[in-house]
């Protein structure tokens, strides 16, 4: 019964997601936040993350490169600073509970977008410029974890979930009602011959 009583009513829209989701993701949300702020900050001050400057790990080569800036204008590192800012909005823990669906929409879009400059970004590393910047590599994986978060978690977050375990726990119930139901009828059918007996 308090299943029943919990998925009535606009509870049935309320989102399904575990008490730890919300923290994970305002966490990442945070670490991709600071790695993009650090990035962001020695990109306008000239200075290079400290890493080798050879080899397969080399971030001079990878901050400097052409791919450094989007459409050789806007530093990605600036952009991957506003993008975790909104991350970081859209995750806060108690946006998590709000039943405004547009609320999950905006962080499905705001993941799939970001791993999909990610991903570019990683073709132009392994691709083009041939090296890999670590700290440029903390913000692709971190981003990568959020977006498989944000996506395992979407049905629950429009809904879905919810909806599900209130069909499956109406089955049980209307299954049990059947046989109860059934069950009374044997008992009084029962009762009767013993009656006539």
């Amino acid at each position: 019964m308090a299943l029943g009583a919990r998925l009535d009513g606009d509870d049935a829209d309320a989102p399904v997601v575990a008490r730890w989701v919300p923290l994970l993701g305002f966490g990442l949300s945070l670490l991709g936040f600071g790695l993009s702020l650090y990035l962001t900050i020695e990109h306008f001050e000239g200075k290079i993350p400290p890493c080798s400057s050879s080899g397969t790990f080399n971030c001079l080569l990878v901050t400097t490169s052409s791919y450094s800036r989007l459409f050789g204008i806007f530093p990605v590192a600036l952009l991957g600073l506003l993008f975790y800012a909104g991350m970081v909005a859209v995750n806060w823990p108690a946006l998590w509970r709000v039943r405004a669906r547009w609320v999950a929409w905006a962080r499905l879009v705001m993941a799939v977008g970001g791993i999909g400059f990610v991903l570019y970004l990683v073709g132009a590393e392994l691709l083009a410029i041939k090296a890999i910047c670590p700290w440029c590599t903390g913000v692709h994986v971190t981003t990568f974890v959020l977006f498989i978060l944000i996506v395992t978690t979407f049905p629950g977050m429009v809904g879905r979930g919810a909806a599900a375990v209130a069909a499956a726990y109406g089955d049980e119930h209307d299954e049990h009602d059947e046989y109860g139901d059934a069950g009374t009828d044997a008992r009084d059918e029962s009762g009767d011959e013993l009656e006539v007996r």
